[in-house]
């Protein structure tokens, strides 16, 4: 499974750089809004950093400025994806972007049916919210089952299932468990991931017996 962190912040994406967990970079409008900062300089910045996927979202609501916005994201860099919204006018554009090549994310998916339409038009990437599902007393992960189940189902479907708006690990552990392509995460979560109880114990004894040895590696 491919890592991607779900925020704007250049700062957040530095500290996780070095542990080499980081696959690529999801952006939308509201995390652009948090960071305070230009879209095109903020998503520059990002590419340069990361030399994976980086996703930058198109605000227009029309398939023609969808297009003229999405191209110009792409030439920020090579590994920028266009992150598109799944609605009519999304999906015309997602497949007028997908034959010049540039590659495609579509996003706030809450169905199957919706994921299906997503894959046929040519998108790199599908983006299914299980957070938000979770909030209105859905099961987010029972879609992450039922896409997954579909897109193997068909191998000539390419698209990628990105699932999105992952609130905590185990959200992460049972899209894994699925075989999701990718889960993009706030930097919080992916901190969380690192965490137990026995581990945190078993090194405090550890330390504790290495101590009492009066030794020292350095």
């Amino acid at each position: 499974m491919k890592f991607f962190v779900d925020t704007a912040d250049v700062d957040e994406i530095k500290g996780l750089l070095d542990t080499g967990l980081l696959d690529g970079v999801t952006t939308n409008p509201s995390l652009i809004a948090k960071s305070g900062r230009n879209i095109l300089q903020v998503l520059e910045e990002i590419c340069v950093l990361v030399p994976g996927p980086v996703s930058g979202e198109v605000t227009a609501t029309n398939a023609a400025d969808m297009i003229r916005e999405g191209e110009k994201l792409a030439s920020i860099a090579d590994n920028i994806t266009v992150k598109l919204p799944l609605t009519f006018d999304g999906i015309k554009a997602c497949y007028a972007l997908s034959q010049k090549d540039i590659k495609t994310n579509v996003t706030l998916c809450f169905s199957a049916n919706q994921a299906l339409l997503a894959a046929k038009a040519g998108a790199t990437f599908i983006s299914p919210f299980v957070g938000r599902l979770d909030d209105i007393g859905s099961n987010g992960m029972d879609l992450i089952a039922d896409i997954c189940q579909i897109y193997s189902m068909y191998p000539t479907i390419e698209t990628e299932v990105l699932v999105a708006s992952i609130r905590n690990p185990i959200h992460l552990l049972e899209a894994a468990k699925m075989g999701a392509d990718v889960a993009t995460i706030p930097a919080k979560v992916i901190h969380q991931l690192f965490n137990h109880p026995l581990t945190d114990k078993g090194l405090e004894a550890f330390m504790k017996d290495w101590e009492s040895t009066g030794q020292s590696i350095l």
